[in-house]
């Protein structure tokens, strides 16, 4: 192929990766619109287990914590706290905010829904 060619070839791709560009970020961007926090990345869940946790301390209130962890996936809301404290743990929170997640994490592993009667 002579160098022509090469050049053409050059000057279309970038010409498509630049109306590709355009089109995505410009014309028809990604919206998210009313989509569940359950599709959060790791570090995004831990800040809100921790919001939830902070809530927790000052209201003392197991059942309304858990119902704002429900919100995060169908696991129980202890397994989701424990994944919050075990990120938290790996990734640099404050000894303040461990302790939050931790503090949580006992109110959820002893939390007993409303209606269940144990054996």
């Amino acid at each position: 192929m002579t160098s022509s060619k090469w050049i053409k070839i050059f000057v279309a791709a970038l010409i498509g990766i630049a109306l590709g560009l355009v089109y995505g970020w410009v014309i028809a961007p990604i919206e998210y619109i009313d989509v569940t926090p359950n599709i959060l990345r790791e570090d995004y869940r831990a800040d809100y287990v921790l919001m939830v946790a902070e809530a927790h301390q000052n209201e003392q209130n197991p059942e309304t914590a858990a119902r704002r962890l429900a919100i995060l996936g169908s696991e129980s809301p202890a397994e989701i706290t424990a994944s919050a404290l075990n990120y938290a743990t790996n990734n640099g929170f404050t000894q303040n905010e461990i302790l939050l997640l931790q503090g949580l994490l006992t109110a959820m592993q002893t939390y007993q829904p409303q209606g269940i009667n144990a054996p």
